[in-house]
């Protein structure tokens, strides 16, 4: 989660290296939340490639209806349509000139769908550029990313071989789906975040797909709604709720938790539970609770593309100024798998064994 990304969001970006980095479009990682609720098989890398290589060529030729033709209703209405794109378009193209050369490219499998990544130089800019498309498996265009071809790094930490203090349960009753969370950059794009070094994006995946089948709405995701739980005792120092839950696909920078409690364990970690839904938060500040305790209901509030519950540990009660700790759940179940005490990873469907 990140004031620039999905949410499921809530971290900040590095600052812009260059005028025309300001003119990121829908960031990747958002996007390919959307992704795993189309709930569809991947097209094959080739196709990919070719239409990630059309895509470029309509992108520089300006020819933008049919380029806009091929977005999704949420991505056009991001970026404001043909109109938009034109602008942002012709504002590049001023600060960066032609394509000189294509330095790589390559096609990154993401669930239900791809990602075609074209790194170049340009004329006019010393560094190389990535651009990037992400589409679903009918090719439609999901998100699109141009800036700057750094590489994002895991944040440095003092905590990587931290053990927690607090005896944590997952947040959650059921089964739910590991959308982000892991220890690298592949795994969880949190990690380049100090303060989410070790955050988590949860949601509940059924036959493929986060949302019944032609659902749109709020409604139609099967984690929404859903019971969130206090993941170990401690005292509440800050309950939000009032925040309107978002319409999946758009993304909204602030407030970038929407509705949140964050718990103090009482020994130097505190829990951030975000994107709660609207009306549901259901404890206080000052107020004690146990592992287990009802917090409120998933929803879609703050910075988050669809619906989905943000979970991060660390050092303070103050949101982007601590460090992320590891947090260390017990007694789950991943893949079916028991497990005691571990740290849940992308891809994987836990449940709690309490």
């Amino acid at each position: 989660m990140t004031t620039e990304h999905l949410h499921t969001g809530v971290a900040s970006d590095p600052a812009p290296t260059s005028n025309f980095s300001l003119r990121i479009v829908a960031p990747l990682a958002a996007a390919l939340l959307l992704l795993m609720g189309q709930g569809a098989v991947a097209q094959p890398a080739e196709t990919t490639l070719e239409r990630g290589r059309e895509y470029t060529q309509q992108f520089y030729a300006g020819e933008l209806e049919g380029l806009v033709a091929r977005f999704s209703a949420e991505f056009a209405d991001v970026i404001g349509g043909e109109a938009g794109l034109r602008a942002f378009r012709d504002g590049f193209l001023a600060d960066v000139g032609e394509e000189v050369e294509v330095l790589s490219e390559n096609v990154t499998p993401h669930p239900g769908a791809e990602v075609y990544q074209r790194v170049v130089t340009f004329e006019k800019f010393g560094s190389p550029v990535a651009i990037e498309w992400a589409l679903d498996p009918d090719g439609t265009v999901l998100g699109m990313f141009i800036g700057p071809a750094t590489e994002p790094q895991e944040a440095p930490s003092a905590y990587l071989d931290y053990e927690t203090r607090t005896e944590l349960r997952l947040p959650f009753e059921g089964e739910w789906f590991v959308g982000w969370g892991g220890r690298s950059i592949d795994e969880n794009y949190h990690a380049a975040y100090p303060d989410q070094r070790f955050a988590y994006d949860f949601l509940i995946i059924r036959d493929g797909s986060s949302r019944e089948v032609g659902g749109t709405g709020n409604e139609a995701y099967y984690c929404f709604g859903q019971p969130i739980l206090a993941p170990g005792a401690g005292t509440v120092v800050t309950a939000v709720d009032g925040e309107p839950d978002r319409t999946p696909g758009q993304l909204i920078a602030e407030p970038p938790l929407g509705n949140h409690v964050i718990i103090d364990h009482e020994n130097g970690e505190y829990s951030f539970l975000a994107h709660l839904r609207q009306g549901t938060v259901a404890v206080q500040a000052g107020q004690r609770v146990e592992a287990g305790d009802l917090v409120g209901e998933c929803g879609n509030s703050g910075h988050s593309s669809e619906p989905h519950l943000h979970y991060h540990l660390q050092t303070t009660p103050d949101f982007g100024m601590g460090d992320g700790l590891p947090p260390q759940f017990t007694r789950y179940l991943a893949d079916g798998q028991a497990v005691e005490r571990g740290e849940p990873v992308r891809g994987q469907l836990v449940r709690s064994a309490e």
